[in-house]
């Protein structure tokens, strides 16, 4: 997922987008990067800061009333408590841009000022959200070590030296607990928007890898279909070509079957792109080959002047799974198409044989070619797809020279 994708929120996240915190959203959808890189403050985050500026400004007036009631305080000490505590609320303010930095601060100033324990409670809670754990340890640890001290040099009217620290030490583990339980309640947000994320990313992968094998099998179909059509259009023209001579009759019928090859190759093109531009497969298309299609291309290829004998076993052809008799159609079509390109003119013999459970064997076979055969281009690449058709059916797949010469295809696959 690209980064435009995660910085363009939803239409009904934009609407809600001020019911979350600015530092939340921008972990959510990341926008353009900002100058000096702070995020743009949201609706809640203005509504919150006023809540922590008025909280520590009325825990300071609290205070101040308080001050009247320490004895042996100078006025001097008193104003300077006051002026320290107006400062320290107005920089609650400054909480979002530097919460370790005003938290640190706040730890002496709090030992001096008693107006300012609102601002030093809302600088701990701020770090607590926004900081690690082990800032908010050191920073704590600091305060509560600094609180004795404070109740000792100022005693707090009306309440024994013990239970202010008391006190104020609970306060201080309440806030800090309160600052850590929305910071896991972020982070688990986050977390789950990273797992969705994920899963798109995952999902979109799945189908693109789906698209590539829809797209890697029809391309094999195509070559089967295309390279065995292809072929006899090759054989005939060629025919015509080196005998022009040849019987009006011969002519005629290589003719014919020139005619039938290539609209049968129109047909089977139509029908791959068909598939290519539907929206998801049709089954109202041309039915596909199975093994009892086996005949007809046996007697296409002896049209086609092929030398070719089927040794056919099996009882009901009909009675195979259809998956298999294509499979099984499929790899005869491809080894009858490379047995006319690399060895013309030899005798072929296709074996069918099989029951179920015992699966079905499939052997095309040809005698050793006459003379010196021109190299085919992309030699190979079929025998290839054939093997990695079989795997995906179930079964195995062997190719190679025979021992007197020739060359054969043997495959079995299961019929359970």
């Amino acid at each position: 997922m690209n980064s435009d994708e995660q910085a363009t929120p939803s239409p009904a996240f934009a609407k809600r987008r001020w019911v979350l915190p600015a530092a939340l959203v921008e972990d959510l959808y990341p926008p353009s990067p900002r100058p000096g890189g702070r995020p743009r403050r949201t609706a809640r985050d203005w509504i919150v800061d006023f809540a922590c500026f008025l909280l520590a400004v009325a825990v300071g007036l609290l205070a101040v009333d308080s001050l009247d009631q320490e004895a042996n305080l100078p006025p001097v000490l008193a104003a300077v408590d006051q002026v320290v505590g107006a400062l320290s609320c107005a920089a609650v303010w400054l909480r979002r841009r530097w919460p370790v930095g005003l938290a640190v601060a706040m730890v002496p100033v709090s030992l001096v000022s008693a107006t300012a324990g609102g601002a030093a409670l809302a600088a701990l809670f701020t770090l607590a959200v926004h900081r690690p754990l082990r800032y908010v340890a050191w920073v704590g640890a600091a305060g509560l070590l600094v609180q004795p001290l404070y109740y000792w040099m100022r005693p707090e009217p009306g309440l024994p030296f013990l239970a202010s620290v008391v006190i104020g030490t609970l306060l201080t583990v309440a806030v800090v607990g309160w600052g850590l339980l929305v910071r896991s309640k972020r982070l688990l947000l986050i977390s789950l928007r990273d797992r969705a994320r994920h899963a798109e990313a995952e999902a979109r992968l799945r189908g693109e890898q789906a698209q590539r094998l829809a797209r890697e099998a029809i391309a094999r179909e195509m070559h089967d279909v295309l390279a065995h059509r292809l072929t006899l259009l090759s054989v005939h023209a060629g025919a015509l070509e080196f005998r022009p001579d040849a019987p009006r009759e011969e002519v005629a019928r290589a003719a014919g079957v020139i005619r039938e090859s290539a609209h049968e190759a129109l047909q089977d093109l139509r029908e791959i792109i068909g598939v290519l531009r539907a929206a998801e497969a049709d089954d109202a298309g041309r039915p596909q080959p199975t093994l009892a299609a086996l005949d007809a291309l046996v007697a296409e290829s002896r049209a086609a002047g092929m030398k070719v004998t089927l040794a056919d076993s099996v009882p009901d052809p009909g009675t195979v799974p259809a998956s298999v008799g294509r499979t099984a159609y499929r790899i005869a079509q491809e080894a009858l198409t490379n047995a006319r390109k690399h060895a013309p003119g030899t005798e072929v013999t296709v074996s069918v044989a099989g029951a179920p459970g015992d699966g079905l064997v499939l052997s095309v076979r040809n005698a050793p070619p006459r003379g010196e055969v021109p190299h085919v281009p992309g030699s190979g690449q079929g025998l290839i797809g054939l093997t990695e058709r079989a795997t995906l059916a179930g079964g195995s797949l062997e190719h190679g020279p025979t021992p007197a010469g020739g060359f054969e295809v043997r495959t079995r696959l299961p019929w359970e």
